[in-house]
């Protein structure tokens, strides 16, 4: 007994010395916020305060030291994130994660954002001050790796810490600039879509833009065939299965004196971007005797793509432009190694990669390029046939300026400056919003734009081999839309048509008005706006489109073949309002009819596997209200019943009953049951939270949430068959900018500043983003000294 006691008291000494093993490890790897580190390299002594919520606050005496220690807090709170980031356009994400990612590093590295990059390396002055800040920046990351601890993630996967080099900066941009296009997922898909059915379908697609609806004004002031389906298959599957979250749309305004309560600039901006975690932006407010800027950064990136000081504030949207076009190329029947242009035969290029996989052998292939780009057929397994497409796309095309750029909005002192810098913006395409203290707003269309020949459709795939459909020039900055000081006395965008520009109409990817119509019927109803009003501006979850689109379906509604309930619920449809409450039950109702009634209506042409492409595109929900409110249209009809003509009404009130009848095998038969809350939910998911075991340990969430897609608070979600809506995108933050009151300028992070699971921060504001709350961005340096939660000095 008494040998019993003792082998006992033994084995919980060992587990003892385990669990306080475990927790010093686990203590150690946690970021470190306070006490004092040597950086070498540093001028001077640089102070660190960290805010109640991890923001750092870095006082330097000059901007390089300043820089390096930004970059090593930002490494110590996101290395992970950064590491995947750089590791997407050099085709390195099967070295993490095995051969599941194969095929997406084959169509990254067939993007040639790496080869693009080295071209531009070549040529870079590394004396200019964008470069040499950048390499400030990296060298704190470096310091991080050298001397810090290792993320969880890298004891996961087995990978080693590599040193960051400038190389790495200029890949994550090219990252976001891909992203940002939606050509890719409509294209091919279109072409292969007209080849099936003719036009006598496609004319009744949402293809081009729409004259009713809203468009975004122009305004120069003063100061003050089977193969494109399976292209666009073999597109989807390789970017579903990034480990980051890719750029989706945005929300913008910018009011003008004359229209806020206290006679200064306020500026509002949310991008829209997928949820992940950690989350896409690192908040750092930077000080010297000669810079100051509160900004917002990429992962890797030293400059702040959205940002704000005492005199001026600027933010992005997408612009979606249209940045990418599709060739059918031509292959010499009697040599495969040339295909055909307008001046004779060419060569192809053949490129030749190798792909290392975790646990297993490389992966060798190679592709082909013709003058346009790469050819696709023979990346992706899924694209099948002969017919080459190629893909031309504008960012690795011109001379590389985006860092520039990056560096001269978040120096600029003035608009005429801070405008100078936005030429050397090629792609992505971005609205770019600005307001400043002397109170003038503008908004710019920025990216390199080129004019194609007339009546030339870019939506499809285009002939590569004659050279009549290629571009005919590039425009100047000074054609590109935009809006300075604007009569109407504000500038928004979200992500709709802007007006013409250079005597046409810019082709693109435009998203539909309902976010764009909501913004101006609320901006143009009032001229007494402060930061108050304007946090609930974009916190506001109402659609004026889609109430539109139930008052002219709900005309169909043969009332006669409904039940009492039915009837009850058609009559609280006619009254919603279209807000997205979290105990609204119409809400589900509407969101159920309409997916069957896209899905009865088109299925039956498309076949379900281009439906599910459809369901992916800016063109689906471009179609909801237009197609809604066509009367006759061959799409109508389903081609499974041959003996029967289908009408509109025939979809509606088939699909109304479908809807019905899945909420009822959902949630029951009593419809005061089926609120938004049960349907509508946000889960931030980590890469390893994909892991059952690990979900709760690195994902965020679930939360039930308000807002839909397509409205201010834009929480969106992919449509499928299973009827629960499961938020993948939305505001990446809230920032609102008083200028009457900057330093208590407001803003909110979906889930926390820190990416490291074992840090305070990892998800501090996930409740605080999904209630709708804000916190301060603060400037004042004895405020943040009396708040800070703690100080890390670098000698």
């Amino acid at each position: 007994m008494k040998t019993y006691k003792k082998i006992l008291l033994v084995l919980a000494g060992l587990l003892l010395l385990v669990i306080i093993g475990v927790a010093l490890f686990i203590n150690s790897l946690k970021p470190d916020y306070e006490g004092e580190k040597s950086l070498p390299g540093l001028s001077g002594e640089v102070n660190t305060y960290f805010d109640p919520y991890g923001i750092p606050h870095i006082y330097a005496e000059n901007e390089t030291d300043a820089l390096k220690a930004l970059g090593y807090v930002h490494a110590q709170d996101r290395l992970w994130q950064m590491e995947l980031l750089r590791r997407v356009a050099k085709g390195r994400l099967s070295e993490v994660f095995g051969k599941d990612m194969v095929k997406t590093d084959k169509f990254f590295l067939s993007l040639g954002i790496d080869e693009h990059t080295r071209e531009t390396l070549e040529g870079l002055d590394k004396s200019s001050e964008p470069i040499v800040l950048s390499q400030a920046y990296l060298d704190g990351i470096n310091a991080f790796i050298e001397e810090g601890p290792t993320p969880i993630e890298f004891y996961l996967t087995g990978i080693d810490k590599e040193p960051f080099t400038i190389e790495d900066v200029y890949n994550a941009v090219g990252y976001m600039a891909f992203s940002f296009a939606m050509a890719h997922k409509t294209d091919p898909f279109l072409t292969s879509l007209r080849n099936k059915l003719g036009d006598d379908y496609m004319k009744d697609m949402a293809i081009d833009s729409d004259s009713s609806t809203v468009w975004i004004k122009n305004y120069k002031g003063e100061s003050v065939d089977t193969l494109g389906t399976q292209i666009t298959a073999s597109v989807d599957e390789a970017l579903k299965k990034l480990p980051i979250p890719q750029f989706e749309g945005s929300n913008s305004w910018v009011i003008a004196p004359q229209k806020t309560k206290n006679g200064k600039v306020i500026l509002a901006n949310d991008p829209h971007i997928g949820f992940a975690q950690p989350s896409v932006w690192y908040e750092a407010h930077v000080s010297t005797p000669t810079y100051e800027k509160y900004g917002y950064h990429l992962a890797g990136v030293p400059f702040p793509l959205l940002g704000h000081d005492r005199k001026i504030a600027y933010g992005l949207t997408m612009f979606e432009n249209d940045d990418i076009d599709f060739y059918y190329e031509e292959t010499n029947p009697s040599d495969s190694t040339q295909y055909k242009t307008a001046e004779g035969w060419k060569t192809y290029q053949l490129v030749n990669k190798t792909i290392k996989v975790k646990d297993g052998e490389d992966v060798a292939f190679s592709y082909k390029k013709t003058h346009h780009g790469p050819v696709l057929n023979n990346i992706a397994d899924q694209i099948s046939g002969e017919r080459p497409i190629s893909m031309s796309w504008i960012y690795t095309k011109p001379k590389n300026m985006v860092m520039h750029a990056l560096y001269g909005l978040s120096h600029a002192k003035n608009m005429e400056e801070f405008k100078s810098a936005l030429p050397n913006i090629h792609a992505p395409g971005l609205n770019v919003m600005y307001g400043d203290a002397d109170g003038n707003v503008a908004w710019w269309a920025t990216a390199k734009l080129y004019q194609m020949p007339d009546s030339l459709s870019t939506k499809f795939v285009l002939d590569g081999t004659s050279g009549k459909e290629e571009p005919l020039r590039y425009l100047d900055f000074s054609e590109n839309p935009m809006a300075e000081n604007p009569s109407w006395n504000y500038v928004y965008s979200a992500n709709n048509q802007p007006d013409s520009i250079a005597g046409m109409l810019y082709p693109g990817y435009y998203l539909p008005e309902n976010r764009a119509k909501r913004i101006v019927q609320l901006l143009d109803a009032k001229n007494d706006w402060d930061k108050e009003s304007v946090s609930e501006m974009i916190l506001d979850v109402t659609s004026p489109v889609n109430t539109e689109v139930v008052t002219e379906l709900i005309k169909l509604f043969d009332v006669t073949k409904m039940t009492e309930e039915q009837l009850v619920m058609v009559d609280s449809l006619r009254n919603w309002d279209g807000k997205y409450s979290l105990t609204s039950t119409s809400p589900a109702l509407y969101h159920r009819s309409l997916y069957f009634m896209v899905k009865n209506t088109v299925e039956d042409e498309m076949g379900t596997e281009m439906f599910k492409q459809f369901l992916s595109t800016h063109l689906f929900k471009r179609q909801i209200a237009w197609g809604a409110s066509i009367e006759r249209s061959k799409w109508w009809d389903n081609v499974n019943t041959p003996d029967v003509v289908e009408t509109r009404q025939d979809m509606v009130m088939a699909s109304f009953s479908d809807a019905w009848n899945s909420l009822v095998e959902d949630f029951g038969p009593d419809p005061s049951q089926w609120t938004w809350d049960k349907l509508h939910t946000l889960e931030h998911p980590h890469p390893f939270g994909q892991v059952e075991s690990l979900r709760g340990y690195f994902n965020v969430g679930p939360f039930p949430v308000e807002g839909t897609r397509e409205v201010i608070n834009n929480l969106a979600f992919p449509y499928d068959s299973t009827g629960f809506y499961k938020v993948n995108s939305g505001p990446s933050t809230r920032r609102i900018i008083d200028f009457s009151d900057v330093e208590n300028s407001i803003s909110i992070l979906p889930t926390g500043q820190s990416g490291n699971p074992f840090s305070e921060h990892y998800q501090d504001q996930a409740q605080m983003y999904v209630n709708g709350e804000f916190r301060k961005m603060m400037m004042n340096k004895q405020e943040i000294e009396e708040t800070a939660s703690s100080i890390l000095i670098f000698r």
